[in-house]
């Protein structure tokens, strides 16, 4: 796509230069534009998967800023981006546009923070979404009977390994969920790491895989079913 540039004002009044000055000037124009032009809207796709919305983008050696539309930043690896692209889509005929408008995406709970969290960590967005669903309804007051709080329902000993200061809060709890789900992601399988965020690493170890809980065992289908319906 080529780049616009708008005539500046003060060529106005300049229609005796020569064709060679204005080109010249137009070149000169072009040079000083700055290195980083974020574009108003584009799509993140993820090795995951996933799409994640943007502003706009900045490459930092081997990391990447990625500008949320709602202010905010993300910096992560860019060996965890495929490709970023412009969220261009062409206006819709205008007998549908009525129904275009009618049809509003839902919107998620925790979405910017959640989808943030997913791309810093490389863990699949639609498996986060789906055990906060689980684990606490998206209520981030939520308090388990064990004592596990919050949105990823954080037992006292996880709060303190991460240095979560209130586990109440949504983003220091999802960055500490994540964080703790994808350390398990590294040692096993997902339905494994699944069993041991709700049954504990020690009942994984000791059954060499998922333990025979009909709980831990409800727990890994409806998420992974959750999951699925999310990633779909």
């Amino acid at each position: 796509m080529g780049t616009f540039v708008r005539r500046p004002w003060y060529l106005g009044g300049m229609e005796f230069a020569s064709g060679a000055f204005r080109l010249s000037l137009l070149a000169l124009l072009l040079l000083v534009r700055p290195a980083v032009a974020p574009a108003s809207a584009e799509l993140v796709l993820l090795t995951t998967g996933r799409t994640l919305a943007i502003s706009g983008h900045e490459f930092e050696g081997d990391r990447v800023v990625l500008h949320l539309p709602n202010g905010g930043q993300i910096v992560c690896a860019r060996s965890l981006i495929v490709r970023i692209e412009a969220d261009y889509a062409p206006p819709p005929p205008v007998d549908r546009l009525a129904e275009t408008i009618v049809a509003p995406a839902p919107v998620r709970p925790f979405a910017e923070i959640i989808d943030a969290a997913s791309v810093r960590h490389g863990v699949d967005s639609s498996l986060l979404f789906a055990l906060i669903e689980v684990e606490s309804s998206y209520k981030p007051n939520a308090v388990s009977a064990k004592g596990a709080m919050g949105l990823m329902q954080l037992m006292p000993a996880t709060a303190r390994h991460y240095a979560v200061a209130d586990p109440y809060n949504p983003s220091d709890n999802i960055e500490a969920g994540t964080r703790h789900l994808r350390s398990l992601l590294d040692r096993y399988d997902v339905d494994a790491a699944l069993a041991a965020y709700n049954a504990g690493e020690g009942s994984v170890r000791k059954f060499g895989g998922v333990p025979p809980f009909p709980e831990t065992r409800r727990y890994i289908t409806k998420i992974l079913e959750l999951a699925d319906v999310e990633h779909n």
